[in-house]
């Protein structure tokens, strides 16, 4: 009898080891491992169904939870419970609260798990409804749900009032409410309460410091953190951490010198300093001092590697990783994907064995980014369970390749939309010059109930600006004072281009003078406002501000500043400013800048310093410039010069017409009749189609587009009464006696 229960006795004590090695494995994200154990146990018992549960919930493998939970044969309430907490951890509120209704019998965890799922999710009604039928008042862990999530949502006098009402409070309840005004940022009455409260842990201890530390407040952060009677390990991390998300890195390393024992948290957390201050050398060195390195650690030098262009570094130390997951596979590939090495990344996610959302999404960014829209569609749709990411990823990519009719599919055919969705698709019609249909997507976004940000307003201004709409820009302009955007200097800049592109020079002027804190892209906008409007003495004032405030200019703003001067006239002025591009800022000339001069000199008749330039060029030249010189041979009759840049010209631009037709004008103008027929037959040869001519109108606030040929806009006898009422007006007017002879050419 004695030897029987010995053995069962270590039998007991057997499983129970095994049991305890199940949940260490489940820790590590070792599954498979962690299967295999229990597989082996020959009596298993609660204990150990239970732990497995649990494990497979925790590692985001809830349906294989599910199966193992149905396959008990008898259960007892911490079964209930864990299957209830692994649907709690995976965010399936519905699924969670079908098991709760089923359950033979609850305890006061059972009720607190499921008014916690209701709180995480915000459902703050459905979570006090139930607490309003907990049968056990007295159970605190109930109340600290409660206040736990009125006081994550912000709604502290909820939180405060279910406080006051407990029957007993504990350091959980006291520390729920102090979490609530820490990470809402509410440091003020965090200090207040934290001062009332009659016992404190470490945990206040913590939250308060962490409160600090993401509002910003180093000092008040280090303060509380040196009156930590005994910080743990946690408390140092925060304060760690802190130093290094403001770029304080050596505070941050004689913080992490100073602690009296560090653990894999610590020293990653120190190492994700330095790889986010890019001084990797300091990484690797601690990196190489970690006697045990997890999958995090790993993942962070891989990253380290990457963020500084280190590649074949990062695939080293990968290959040296003993076991990879996940994380450390998509930071590889996601570097790949940066270095343009799209081939060799799709070949390390098709070896992938395990793939998540952000994985996938990674892969098709690449295929989009690289043009491949073929494969990344086809990628789209092999994509198990897609989320806004991935489709707004594909929207993107169309858009890029120029391809808005796929981009509006892919936009139509998604299920919920957010910002970024409509923002890719107003940027996308912008960036094609679809300026129309941006701005009726905007209006399209706002009657769908979504409230534009910093980002939809700037590409809705930028197709104000190239429609020169002014009227809808002002009302752009009134909806970002309400919205408070306009202090955002992404939309100040769009701003000050929209009006600098309808004539409002001064309405750009002011919009600068209000920006608190202007940049480069600020001056550039009113340098170029001015360059296109005709002031060029406004510009070079602008310029020396510019220079004077310590902003250095780029090719941007001598673009602009080379136009003020073609603009002016003021030719050898801008050949100065040529050269000192070159020399005083050394900056190397783009094709816009050759363009630029070539149209100055060319506006100024002097045809073959412009020529000099172009075959001096050491840049490749573009359309836009042989169309510069080939526009100013024609002004001034070098019939020689422009037929040398109409050939270049349509040798970049073959089907483009109105090459053609200027080079055939010109030949007209000459009298050489014979270059006129050949041009045309050139013409018909290389099939160069003409564009229908798009004109638009602003009326009644609305923007009314007109395409030649469009009969939906022929209205051939509204046209006619408005000429015969012109007509009228010009007789009285200007003594004109006849002039039907004009309105009939129109």
């Amino acid at each position: 009898m004695k030897n029987k229960l010995r053995s069962i006795g270590e039998q007991g004590k057997h499983v129970f080891n095994q049991n305890l090695q199940i949940i260490h494995l489940g820790k590590l994200g070792k599954v498979e491992d962690a299967t295999r154990v229990f597989s082996h146990i020959f009596h298993k018992n609660l204990v150990t169904y239970n732990s497995m549960i649990s494990v497979f919930a925790k590692n985001g493998r809830i349906s294989d939870a599910r199966q193992l939970f149905d396959q008990m044969t008898r259960r007892n309430i911490v079964s209930w419970n864990t299957m209830i907490a692994g649907y709690l951890h995976n965010n399936m509120v519905e699924e969670a609260n079908q098991l709760f209704e089923k359950m033979p019998q609850r305890d006061n965890f059972s009720w607190a798990l499921m008014i916690t799922c209701y709180t995480r999710k915000g459902e703050l009604e459905k979570a006090r409804e139930l607490f309003d039928l907990v049968p056990d008042k007295l159970d605190s862990a109930c109340w600290n749900a409660m206040i736990a999530g009125y006081a994550k949502k912000g709604q502290f006098n909820d939180a405060e009032k279910m406080f006051e009402q407990m029957p007993r409070k504990d350091l959980v309840s006291y520390n729920s409410m102090l979490a609530g005004y820490t990470q809402n940022g509410k440091m003020h009455l965090a200090l207040q309460f934290f001062e009332r409260m009659a016992e404190r842990n470490v945990v206040s201890w913590n939250s308060m410091v962490a409160g600090f530390v993401n509002s910003g407040d180093l000092n008040s952060a280090w303060q509380i953190f040196e009156k930590i009677p005994y910080p743990n390990s946690v408390s140092w991390v925060t304060m760690l951490c802190g130093f290094a998300r403001h770029g304080k890195i050596t505070e941050a390393r004689r913080l992490f010198d100073r602690m009296p024992s560090k653990n894999v948290v610590s020293w990653n957390a120190m190492i994700a300093a330095y790889v986010e201050d890019l001084q990797i050398d300091e990484a690797v060195k601690l990196f190489m001092k970690m006697s045990d390195k997890d999958c995090v650690t790993w993942t962070t030098i891989i990253n380290g590697y990457i963020r500084v262009g280190k590649l074949d570094e990062a695939r080293e130390a990968y290959n040296q990783m003993p076991r990879k997951d996940i994380a450390a596979e998509t930071a590889l590939m996601s570097g790949l994907v940066q270095n343009g090495r799209i081939d060799e990344a799709s070949q390390m996610f098709s070896r992938m064995s395990t793939r998540d959302a952000i994985c996938w999404n990674s892969m098709i960014a690449g295929f989009s980014q690289g043009g491949r829209m073929d494969e990344a569609l086809d990628l789209f749709r092999q994509m198990p369970i897609k989320n806004t990411v991935s489709w707004n990823t594909m929207i993107s990519g169309y858009a890029q390749s120029g391809k808005m009719d796929r981009a509006a599919m892919i936009f139509q055919a998604m299920g919920e939309r957010n910002v970024v969705s409509w923002n890719s698709l107003i940027a996308g019609f912008v960036q094609n010059n679809l300026y129309l249909d941006a701005l009726k997507s905007f209006v399209l976004m706002g009657q769908e109930g979504k409230k534009p940000d910093q980002s939809t307003f700037a590409c809705a201004l930028s197709a104000c600006a190239n429609l020169a709409a002014l009227q809808v820009g002002k009302q752009l302009h009134q909806c970002i004072l309400k919205s408070g955007y306009v202090n955002d200097l992404f939309v100040s800049n769009a701003l000050i281009a929209t009006y600098a592109k309808c004539g409002r020079v001064q309405s750009a002027e002011q919009v600068f003078k209000d920006i608190e804190c202007v940049d480069l892209i600020s001056w550039n906008s009113l340098i170029s406002g001015y360059a296109l409007n005709g002031y060029a003495n406004e510009a070079f004032k602008t310029f020396e501000q510019m220079l004077s405030e310590g902003m250095a200019p780029d090719e941007v703003t001598f673009i602009g500043m080379l136009s003020a001067c073609s603009h002016a006239g003021l030719a050898n002025r801008g050949l100065e400013l040529f050269k000192s591009m070159i020399n005083d800022f050394d900056i190397e000339p783009l094709a816009e800048h050759y363009s630029c001069v070539v149209d100055l000199l060319g506006r100024m008749g002097r045809l073959e310093e412009a020529f000099d330039i172009v075959r001096g060029m050491k840049v490749k030249v573009n359309a836009g410039l042989w169309g510069s010189l080939l526009g100013a041979c024609r002004v001034h009759k070098n019939l020689e010069l422009g037929r040398f840049a109409a050939e270049r010209l349509l040798e970049l631009e073959p089907h483009n017409a109105s090459n053609y037709i200027t080079l055939s004008n010109m030949h007209a103008e000459a009298g050489r009749w014979k270059e006129v027929e050949r041009v045309r037959v050139l013409m018909r040869e290389k099939k160069a189609g003409k564009l229908p001519g798009c004109s638009w109108i602003e009326l009644q606030n609305e923007i009314q587009s007109f395409l030649s040929h469009d009969s939906a806009k022929l209205r051939h006898e509204n046209t006619q009464i408005t000429l015969n009422t012109l007509s009228a007006h010009m007789r009285d007017k200007c003594n004109i006696s006849d002039i039907k002879s004009t309105f009939d050419i129109l």
